[in-house]
């Protein structure tokens, strides 16, 4: 009878407790009725609970009574709360979930855009992928080249964007458009960007169908966002190369100011040139930064440079091989651009304001001729943003701006200005009405006072998310551009250029690995057209005939994208293909044909690979580019002579040092390695009875240098994170 105490005793406890319970089972499902494994289930302010089997379903005990909170919740779904009634007994509820908006499932619009910021999803480059990429020459925009959608022209600076010109792309810094993005143009000799790529913490580059925000650009926005203050470092950074000496001192993160002496002498020392220097470029760059959080809630971002650089090139007169002209080019550069940014109502209002100057001044003379470039543009803009909607993932904005830009050409006995007062309003909301589905529909309204005329431009696009890991993009808009200067000096009748986009887009991101095709349609009107009597293929020539908008054209297309970061360790990949068909009649064409700048064909393939134990990393690229069409001097048939193909292998290498804390990137780059003697195009006699190859500046070059950083940071800079692509 003893033995038998503790039972009865168990007996006598337990069943009270157990009929004081409840027994709660159900399944928990997604909005389509799909199972949802893993899912934990439990009782507010307890520790009763379950997690959801293979099928869904949950069953668990609570000795909670009355009235109790049941909660469900699961990675990408938002937590499910339902009050309940605990009577005892069973009780069963099905649990529906819906899937949150986050960054790690949230569709993002796509169409058009390649994301370069950290703070994305659709990540495609780092500014330390800018720089580690051979072929780049760490330059935004040569390796900007490299993505789908653009041309390879090796004898002009500028972004040629799906058959559109150079000056059809504009380069915006902090929403504020950059007046003279490059160094001053010498003729066939492509010139580099005005800035380093670790200015920026993101870089977006719209092949098209582009935010409202942005105007004045008929193919292509190149949106750079600098970097934000993330530290109180103090400290040195130290460069040397074949091309000068400069350093950079930063003052507890908040302010920086360089200095860099440029001498091209140990380059063109070394490697053999197609060019003649009578005076190798050569120059000076000093630039302030202030980059400060004034509040918790606010931020200022200034940055200013001065430049000055100058040159002397014996260039061809094309008459007679042996007969030669000097290009004496003497540029000065001012540029400002200041931003404040203002959070308020817990951050779901947001207020940027911006102030940007800029002058640029060139001193020509060419041969006995004498001449002078000026370009001076002042602008100010205002943004108001409102976040709303779930996780503040949907927003609305509004915003204004304004430029005075003033333009010249002084040469000879000629004298050309311009003024133009530029503004524009816009407004555009980005709505995330599901998870799966997001749209995007802006307005811009633009008024140039240089010819008297406003316009309106509608602009939409729309994200489906197709699965877990991809999603389709479509985009439309009209995009106007005011015509060129050289042509506004002669004829402020003309009317706005339009090209009108339709893209379409398919992207899947998975396991570091990113597969993107996009086909594309480009419409133009209105383009600016020259009657003469015949034609000249001289890219440099100014307007001789009278001028109207009736031009027009065509530009269309597939773009196809692979990035693998995961199979090969340590590496990574990227494959690009660009098919372009495009033809357009404009400038002093005679008609609609396919321009001198474009190409059917371009192939990227760039390859990386980091070797951890010797702590260096090493690239290598190869682009083909089919050949450009050219035309004979005054054809009337514009039968297209193509160049050859043009093909190119690079190789880099970076390897880092660390001597007590003082970090040192030695670099290398290798352009051309086989010296093939590519050819740009052809230039002729004034007579067009002779013609002459343009070709690059040398066949290959060689280039190395070190960055030594002394800061007193505790932990390597991002220019020696060379591990971290």
């Amino acid at each position: 009878m003893t033995k038998l105490i503790p039972y009865i005793l168990f007996y006598l406890f337990l069943v009270p407790i157990l009929k004081g319970q409840t027994n709660i089972k159900g399944k928990v499902t997604n909005k389509n009725g799909e199972a949802i494994p893993g899912a934990n289930i439990y009782i507010k302010g307890s520790y009763d609970g379950a997690i959801s089997d293979a099928e869904g379903g949950f069953l668990f005990r609570t000795s909670k009574k009355d009235t109790a909170t049941l909660v469900a919740s699961f990675v990408g779904y938002d937590n499910y709360e339902q009050k309940m009634k605990l009577a005892g007994g069973t009780t069963e509820i099905n649990i529906r979930m819906q899937e949150s908006m986050n960054v790690l499932n949230m569709v993002t619009i796509t169409a058009g855009t390649f994301e370069a910021s950290d703070s994305k999803k659709m990540v495609m480059l780092k500014p330390l992928d800018i720089v580690t990429t051979a072929g780049g020459g760490a330059d935004i925009t040569a390796v900007m080249q490299l993505l789908p959608g653009t041309q390879r022209v090796g004898e002009q600076e500028g972004l040629f964007v799906r058959g559109g010109s150079a000056n059809e792309t504009k380069t915006v810094i902090d929403g504020m458009i950059v007046q003279n993005p490059f160094f001053s143009s010498t003729p066939d000799v492509p010139q580099r960007g005005r800035f380093t790529p670790f200015m920026f913490k993101g870089t977006a580059f719209s092949t098209g169908g582009y935010s409202a925000q942005y105007g004045q650009a008929l193919s292509s926005v190149l949106l750079l966002q600098t970097r934000d203050k993330t530290d109180d470092a103090s400290g040195w950074n130290i460069n040397a190369n074949m091309a000068g000496l400069g350093a950079t001192y930063t003052h507890k993160g908040s302010i920086s100011g360089s200095l860099y002496y440029t001498n091209l002498t140990p380059f063109f020392n070394l490697m053999k040139s197609n060019i003649a220097f009578d005076k190798v470029p050569q120059g000076l760059n000093t630039s302030l930064t202030i980059n400060e959080n004034l509040t918790k809630n606010s931020t200022l971002k200034i940055y200013g440079s001065y430049t000055e650089n100058q040159s002397i090139v014996s260039f061809p007169t094309y008459q007679s091989t042996d007969s030669f002209y000097k290009f004496n080019l003497k540029n000065k550069n001012i540029f400002t651009n200041g931003t404040y940014q203002v959070n308020f109502d817990e951050g779901q209002w947001i207020l940027l304001t911006g102030l940007s100057y800029s002058r640029n001044t060139d001193k020509i003379n060419i041969g006995n001729d004498a001449g002078d470039r000026l370009d001076e543009r002042t602008q100010i803009r205002t943004v108001l943003t409102r976040l709303f909607g779930k996780n503040n993932a949907s927003s609305v904005l509004f915003g204004a701006e304004f430029h005075a830009i003033k333009t010249g050409n002084i040469y000879n006995q000629y004298d050309f200005s311009l003024q133009d007062n530029y503004s524009a309003a816009f407004t555009e909301t980005e709505l995330y009405i599901t998870p799966k589905l997001a749209g995007r529909i802006g307005m811009r309204a633009e008024y140039t006072s240089a010819i008297d005329k406003a316009n309106i431009a509608p602009r939409v696009s729309l994200a489906y998310k197709t699965g877990q890991y991809s999603q389709v993009s479509l985009a439309a808009g009209q995009f106007y551009q005011t015509p060129e200067k050289n042509y506004l000096y002669l004829n402020r009748n003309l009317d706005y250029e339009l090209a009108n986009h339709l893209i379409l887009n398919y992207q899947i991101i998975k396991n570091d690995r990113t597969f993107r095709m996009e086909a594309f349609r480009k419409d133009y009107k209105n383009l600016v057209l020259e009657h003469t009597s015949y034609y000249d293929p001289n890219p440099y020539r100014f307007p001789t005939g009278p001028t109207d908008n009736k031009g027009k054209g065509f530009a269309q297309g597939i773009d196809v994208f692979y990035r693998d970061k995961k199979s090969i360790k340590s590496g990574e990949f990227w494959l690009t293909y660009s098919f372009l068909d495009t033809e357009r009649l404009f400038r002093n064409y005679q008609k609609e044909t396919m321009p001198t700048f474009a190409s059917k064909h371009n192939v990227s393939v760039v390859y990386k690979q980091f070797f951890e134990k010797i702590s260096t990393n090493a690239g290598v690229t190869f682009t083909h580019t089919s050949g450009r069409p050219n035309y004979d001097f005054a054809t009337t048939s514009f039968a297209p002579q193509y160049t050859r193909p043009y093909e190119n292998v690079s190789l880099s290498a970076s390897h880092i040092r660390t001597v007590k804390g003082t970090f040192m990137v030695f670099y290398a780059t290798l352009d051309n390695l086989f010296a093939r003697k590519n050819v740009f195009g052809y230039r002729y006699s004034a007579d067009g009875k002779q013609r002459f190859e343009v070709i690059p500046p040398m066949y290959r070059t060689f280039f190395v240098g070190v960055s030594i950083n002394l800061s007193k940071q505790m932990s390597k800079p991002k220019e020696a994170d060379l591990d971290n692509l």
